[in-house]
């Protein structure tokens, strides 16, 4: 969502139209961002005139973590690093434990400091905890003060208890599949009948197209008009915006 309907608390031009033209569409938000919950994204997208969407059809990374971990193990004890997003989702299927965990999950937000690595790492080290991350990203783009920042993403939260025990993390969220199972799962829908509309082609492009999805880029987020496609990744359509698209779909009704 973010770069494709929103920069931060500012919606992009054209994405309250765009949703307004699929509403007869089933469709589904996803995103790699853990540290809101649904309901809070749902209350964003009211909040910023984009649309009244349903809670239950979105994604997040902390909750397709949540469901992996369960997966994995029912009743899943787990040290978590991370914003509320991530916290709620976990406490919703397993049990914090910050001296028996048998994960140790990062997420983006605010949390990771000496104290929390250390307990972390003597996790991984002494108790044979599993290092779990919701997203790859190594940066997100952000709006500040009216100003464009970028602030470490999954990715760089995790690096330094990767590197401290040389584990590597297990990565939930895009390009890998359970995001995507998550939201086809919820739709009701197998991948070739779906369409992602993304902003990153190395993880929204990539995930999607290794699931059989047709996808669509917009050069609203990371990538301007004016960057080159990584060469293993070509969107099915490579679009400016979102009311580019609009104007596409108009066009086909």
């Amino acid at each position: 969502m973010d770069g494709v309907l929103y920069h931060g608390e500012q919606p992009l031009p054209g994405a309250a139209e765009f949703i307004a033209a699929i509403a007869d569409i089933p469709h589904a938000y996803i995103t790699n961002n853990p540290i809101l919950t649904p309901v809070a994204i749902a209350q964003k997208l009211t909040r910023l005139g984009i649309a009244d969407a349903d809670s239950d059809l979105i994604v997040t990374s902390a909750q397709a973590t949540a469901a992996w971990l369960e997966r994995e193990k029912l009743g899943f004890r787990y040290f978590a690093i991370g914003a509320e997003g991530l916290h709620l989702a976990l406490q919703q299927k397993g049990i914090e434990d910050s001296e028996q965990a048998e994960f140790v999950v990062v997420g983006e937000g605010a949390g990771l400091d000496y104290e929390t690595l250390t307990t972390g790492i003597n996790l991984i080290l002494k108790q044979g905890a599993r290092l779990v991350c919701t997203n790859p990203d190594n940066s997100v783009d952000a709006v500040r003060r009216g100003q464009h920042w970028v602030l470490p993403g999954g990715g760089a939260l995790v690096a330094p208890f990767s590197a401290a025990t040389s584990v590597k993390p297990l990565i939930i969220g895009k390009p890998e599949p359970g995001l995507y199972l998550m939201a086809l799962d919820r739709l009701g829908e197998k991948p070739e009948n779906c369409v992602m509309i993304g902003d990153r082609p190395d993880t929204d492009i990539l995930g999607a197209q290794n699931l059989g999805m047709k996808t669509v880029l917009v050069r609203t987020g990371r990538f301007s008009l004016a960057d080159a496609l990584p060469t293993e990744i070509k969107p099915d359509w490579d679009v400016a915006n979102l009311g580019e698209l609009t104007g596409f779909l108009t066009g086909l009704s």
